[in-house]
């Protein structure tokens, strides 16, 4: 159990590293921490297409990265 667990975990990670490299950066820059805000704050922008798809997908392996480290833990003692 504990090899399968091993073996998930690092294809998850793999997984995670991945699609967080491949998302766009919020803000360009200087210019981007100061008037990022202020357009997420009031703008209305909305995240669609290829950004929603890796929005959630990291979203999906973050939590499996949490259950699997849980379930490693568990099983370790």
């Amino acid at each position: 159990m504990h090899t399968v667990l091993t073996v998930l975990l690092v294809i998850v990670c793999i997984g995670l590293i991945t699609v967080v490299l491949l998302q766009e950066g919020k803000s360009n820059g200087l210019s981007g921490a100061i008037s990022g805000g202020a357009e997420t704050l009031f703008g209305k922008q909305k995240t669609r297409g290829v950004d929603l798809i890796l929005l959630r997908t990291t979203i999906v392996l973050s939590v499996l990265f949490f259950l699997i480290m849980l379930a490693l833990t568990y099983f370790n003692m």
